[in-house]
């Protein structure tokens, strides 16, 4: 790689990771970031097209084996979240990752998204893609959806005859929101309810930024450029916002989590300084023989900070 690709790979990777403060969650600021574009970016193939209750979704089908279905955080997309480990793990595995309604390149509604929201639409691209048998991977916001769907899942919660939730036999949390008393203070900590959720702030970014990546590496006068100008150009505010309502305290599932009864992983990057570690024990203690998996050096987003580490937690997990 050349110096030019080495350095826009690392300002894209950086820009993704300021997204997810938005998406995890009632940060006082939130200034958005785009998504993720990997040195392996130009090796992604392009993105299929589904059409769920009228809306467009984009999305990535790689690779063969069993299914894996990743969910990523509210302000990234597939590519953002995703872009650094789809390719490891297509290698054995097919792997399904949309762009969530809302965001990357999927369409952008102006309405007033919930994590019903997502779960809806997550169950009916499952049920177009006729998928069985799959391991959920959700990460923050994306964790809190999967968790939830899995829950729905597994308890025969549906609208309709026709619209049951197909059945996930694994599940995978990361650095995963939903947990009411973090979701409740990081809203109180936003005294201003939407205003400068998609605020244009040098100062700001740099908060964000130090609070997302553990590597000083990502903390750059360019990184702070890059994402300032990622977060006029991306379209996806009404989404973030619509995440800043008190009533999704409601959809919050700590008291839901024993209803989880199929093998799970928590996996957690030690220095998450949005979702602290304690939520990872919280998690792992409230499944049933879940298992935590500790990501040393590592923010908020190890399978963008730590690739490497991230799959050695999951890969065996997926065996």
């Amino acid at each position: 790689m050349n110096n030019t690709s080495a350095k826009n790979d690392r300002s894209l990777q950086t820009n993704s990771a300021w997204r997810h403060i938005a998406a995890s969650l009632f940060c006082a600021v939130a200034i958005g970031i785009g998504a993720l574009v990997p040195a392996a970016a130009s090796d992604l193939p392009e993105q299929k097209s589904a059409t769920l209750f009228g809306a467009t979704i984009r999305y990535y089908d790689i690779g063969s084996g069993p299914t894996v279905v990743l969910v990523h955080g509210l302000g990234s997309s597939a590519k953002g979240d995703w872009g650094r480990v789809m390719l490891p793990l297509a290698q054995n595995h097919r792997v399904l990752a949309l762009d969530q309604l809302g965001f990357g390149n999927s369409d952008k509604p102006q309405i007033d998204f919930g994590i019903q929201t997502w779960v809806d639409f997550l169950g009916e691209f499952l049920r177009q893609q006729q998928v069985s048998d799959f391991t959920l991977v959700g990460e923050s916001l994306g964790g809190w959806i999967s968790a939830q769907y899995t829950i729905q899942a597994l308890n025969g919660i549906a609208a309709g005859p026709t619209l049951a939730l197909p059945k996930p036999s694994r599940l995978v949390l990361s650095d995963s929101a939903g947990l009411y008393a973090t979701m409740k203070r990081q809203l109180a900590a936003s005294p201003h309810g939407n205003q400068n959720i998609v605020g244009a702030s040098l100062a700001g970014e740099k908060k964000l930024l130090a609070s997302v990546f553990h590597a000083p590496s990502y903390h750059t006068d360019q990184a702070l450029r890059d994402g300032l100008a990622w977060s006029l150009a991306k379209g996806d505010a009404w989404a973030i916002r619509s995440v800043r309502n008190p009533a999704l305290l409601n959809e919050t599932v700590d008291k839901q989590l024993s209803a989880i009864t199929i093998p799970t992983l928590v996996i957690w990057g030690q220095h998450d300084a949005l979702l602290p570690l304690s939520d990872g024990r919280h998690f792992a203690s409230g499944i049933a023989d879940a298992k935590l998996e500790v990501i040393a050096d590592s923010g908020h987003a190890p399978m963008i900070e730590t690739p490497d580490a991230f799959l050695a937690a999951l890969l065996p997990f997926l065996r």
